[in-house]
């Protein structure tokens, strides 16, 4: 298993927050976690508000839990309410079900060797942000993966 080192972690990061000043966002706060839900980095710009530990934590794991973006998993809690239910009861992390948490894979295997969460603007340019910080690195998501892609209903 190949695992994503503290200068990758830190990159993604710093890539995020420029894509993040390009578009003129809101302050961000960002963490990656490795492959086994545990923080590695955690960064937040000047006048991020308040939580953004909590809610970038939460949509990071929340990706790495089920194994696809954070928003994927929003999407499958108001397909499945039921199911979703259970499984936030059994998470041994915190899972927040917005956009802006993203699975980080190897850019030859696909493997997963962390998630990236991001919060403080809205879903969308989240979700934009961590997916610029993670191709900056030469990593992938899920979208670069046809295989890959959340089935989703339409």
């Amino acid at each position: 298993m190949r695992g994503l080192s503290l200068k990758e972690a830190v990159g993604i990061i710093e890539a995020t927050f420029a894509k993040a000043e390009q578009m003129k966002l809101r302050p961000l706060a960002a963490m990656v976690l490795d492959a086994g839900g545990r923080p590695k980095v955690f960064m937040k710009q000047d006048g991020a508000s308040l939580m953004r530990y909590e809610i970038s934590y939460g949509k990071a794991f929340a990706a790495l839990a089920m194994g696809r973006s954070s928003k994927m998993v929003l999407q499958k809690s108001r397909e499945k309410p039921m199911f979703m239910q259970n499984l936030l009861e059994l998470a041994d992390g915190p899972m927040f079900l917005e956009g802006g948490g993203q699975l980080i894979r190897d850019g030859e295997t696909g493997e997963v060797v962390g998630a990236i969460g991001v919060t403080g603007d809205v879903n969308e340019t989240d979700d934009e942000s961590a997916i610029a910080g993670i191709h900056a690195l030469g990593f992938k998501t899920d979208d670069d993966f046809e295989d890959r892609k959340a089935n989703v209903k339409k």
